[in-house]
């Protein structure tokens, strides 16, 4: 199947889609994009408070508006876990993970400031997931300018997976950061590649892309 393991389509709860139109119509896209699974995975940060119960509640009225729709698409539920002190000791010790295809734990840093994670060493909380028999994946690395590459090497040595954006690679987030994900993926450590969809300037520019010769499968 083709999956997207890495979507903010859930309807207001999170900074990506805002309504239920929305959604649907990002979904639709994704769909004529040749996407069969999208696994919607809100944050849950400091900000966006998510739990398994709201993130169910969402995910339940989207499914039902698709079936409405006719859309063919099948989705499932999990979640993007900020490294902060605020909420992830907690998830993490009351066993709320809800793992992306029974096995990956979306595990994203603060994207501008690291002082957000406070006195978490993310090394130690991949290691904390590892130990549960569930796979890390750290999301769009390209976009953490402040993580050297030895960390990230020494991360992936020690089990995690990269996952990096088709939105890098299409220029949603500027030509560094495109830059820095073609190296990743030229590099061989990305693991996986993934939507991070939010909103239509997403799809515009992702629907841009891949009509300038650009394919989601074959890189």
């Amino acid at each position: 199947m083709k999956i997207d393991i890495h979507s903010h389509i859930l309807p207001g709860i999170d900074d990506g889609a805002r309504t239920l139109e929305e959604s649907v119509q990002l979904v639709s896209e994704m769909a004529g994009w040749g996407f069969e699974r999208i696994t919607c995975t809100p944050h849950i940060t400091k900000k966006f408070r998510n739990t398994q119960e709201s993130i169910k509640e969402k995910f339940d009225i989207l499914t039902n508006a698709l079936s409405d729709k006719g859309l063919d698409i099948e989705l499932r539920m999990s979640a993007e876990y900020r490294l902060n002190p605020e909420t992830w000791p907690e998830i993490l010790s009351q066993g709320q993970l809800m793992p992306i295809e029974d096995q990956y734990i979306l595990m994203e840093f603060p994207i501008n400031d690291p002082m957000e994670m406070g006195d978490l060493i993310p090394m130690e909380e991949f290691r904390k997931v590892l130990s549960l028999g569930l796979t890390p994946v750290l999301p769009h690395p390209e976009r953490y300018f402040y993580l050297d590459h030895d960390s990230l090497l020494r991360y992936v040595d020690a089990g995690v997976k990269i996952q990096s954006n088709y939105g890098s690679l299409a220029g949603v987030y500027g030509s560094e950061v495109h830059d820095r994900a073609q190296s990743l993926i030229n590099e061989g450590i990305v693991s996986f590649l993934a939507s991070d969809m939010h909103n239509m300037i997403y799809i515009k520019t992702i629907s841009d892309w891949l009509r300038s010769g650009n394919s989601l499968w074959d890189i």
